[in-house]
């Protein structure tokens, strides 16, 4: 039987033009993407005391044993490269991200998207938050892809979370009952790497995800470039103990969906991959 072949490539869609890094930071503030974000104060201290007691729905699939035990000792961290604020006196009220800490991330990101083209890496891009992240995937695969990267494709018929996972513009995600579900669980991207040698395939060179789905991947010793909000401490201990590669602070979920398009833009222009 054929192996399957790859989808065509299409036209790629039109690109926003790619702000400065002055008129991002402008922009990100003023979408609420970064600056005074949404999150509350109080359930970004509750999630990084959850995370702190061991609850490993915080984990996001990362092994953190006990090494990060203190709650202020993880505030430290998301203040140094969230931009939380970092008085542990303050438990209540506004919470913020830094948006120049924000865009020094996409930059780092972007270094490693340029290795990916330059070496014509295998890419496995995945979400857990398809209502807001989905198109800076979607976006970024286009981008690689045109660059002669492979795009990884996800095996047909992985069980995850009491549903499916699923790829949708090159992206995978967790599907149950006909929906998209927002997920910060592993279990999907555990079926994925678990899948891939099962059918002959090899792992992915570099990850390029969110949620659970960054989490298990930098656990897996796969190099990773993850999202992840201000509630959302994983990540950022994992990068700060080397297991992450990159972890971009910001909003993940405003209001438009298109208000990240400048952020994508800027991070392909930096990695040279601008369509």
């Amino acid at each position: 039987m054929p192996a399957p072949m790859e989808p065509p490539v299409g036209p790629p869609p039109p690109q926003p033009p790619v702000p400065t890094r002055a008129e991002l930071v402008e922009h990100l503030r003023h979408t609420r993407i970064a600056g005074d974000v949404a999150t509350p104060r109080e359930n970004n201290l509750a999630h990084f005391r959850a995370l702190a007691n061991g609850d490993r729905y915080y984990w996001f699939g990362l092994e953190l044993g006990d090494r990060w035990t203190d709650e202020q000792d993880v505030l430290a961290v998301m203040a140094e490269r969230v931009g939380v604020v970092d008085d542990p006196g303050h438990r209540a009220g506004q919470d913020t991200i830094d948006p120049d800490l924000t865009v020094d991330a996409l930059e780092r990101a972007a270094v490693r998207l340029r290795k990916a083209a330059d070496a014509g890496e295998r890419v496995l891009f995945a979400t857990g938050h398809p209502g807001g992240l989905l198109d800076v995937h979607r976006s970024v695969a286009a981008a690689l892809r045109v660059a002669g990267c492979h795009v990884v494709r996800v095996p047909l018929g992985l069980v995850a979370d009491e549903g499916v996972v699923v790829q949708l513009a090159d992206v995978a995600m967790h599907e149950r009952g006909a929906t998209l579900w927002h997920t910060h669980s592993p279990e999907p991207m555990r079926a994925v790497l678990d899948a891939l040698p099962r059918h002959g395939e090899p792992l992915p060179d570099l990850v390029f995800a969110d949620h659970g789905w960054a989490g298990c991947a930098g656990q897996r010793g796969l190099d990773t470039v993850g999202f992840a909000d201000c509630n959302d401490p994983a990540l950022f201990l994992a990068e700060a103990e080397g297991t992450l590669a990159v972890a971009v602070p910001l909003d993940d979920h405003v209001v438009n969906p298109r208000f990240y398009e400048p952020m994508t833009a800027y991070l392909l222009a930096a990695a040279g991959l601008a369509l």
